[in-house]
């Protein structure tokens, strides 16, 4: 893979589809999709134990909850928190720059830009495209 890393929405789109294209092939070739071999997979030279250390240790930050190389992935369509996340700390580890000044908003946009049709990120905004769409919520039996 040689995409050039930046903060960016292009660059977002780009990594999002590239997630997905590695998803699948790994499913192709009955590989498991976490974060070590993603890694292996685009930065072969670069993804040694210590830097998808480093990936795993900043993502554990930003979950509150240990992340290891060997995790699997949850597929980005279906549940893209997990994916957002590798994806943020991934563009922060590789430009030297803190988690929280990669751009959220150019992550999202460009992440309903690859998957137009699939689960909204934030739920909150997902109950706001319902109220938009005059759906109302469920009321409990």
């Amino acid at each position: 893979m040689q995409i050039d890393i930046q903060n960016n929405k292009e660059c977002f789109v780009a990594l999002w589809r590239q997630l997905e294209r590695t998803r699948q092939l790994f499913g192709m070739q009955y590989k498991r999709f976490c974060i070590r071999r993603v890694l292996r997979s685009w930065m072969p030279t670069e993804a040694t134990d210590d830097f998808i250390w480093e990936v795993c240790n900043l993502a554990s930050l930003s979950f509150d909850e240990p992340v290891y190389g060997m995790d699997e992935l949850p597929l980005p369509s279906l549940e893209p928190r997990k994916s957002r996340e590798f994806l943020r700390v991934l563009v922060a580890h590789k430009l030297g720059i803190g988690v929280r000044q990669v751009n959220l908003e150019a992550l999202d946009a460009a992440y309903r830009i690859a998957f137009p049709t699939s689960v909204p990120i934030n739920v909150r905004k997902r109950k706001q495209a319902d109220v938009k769409r005059g759906r109302k919520k469920r009321k409990p039996p």
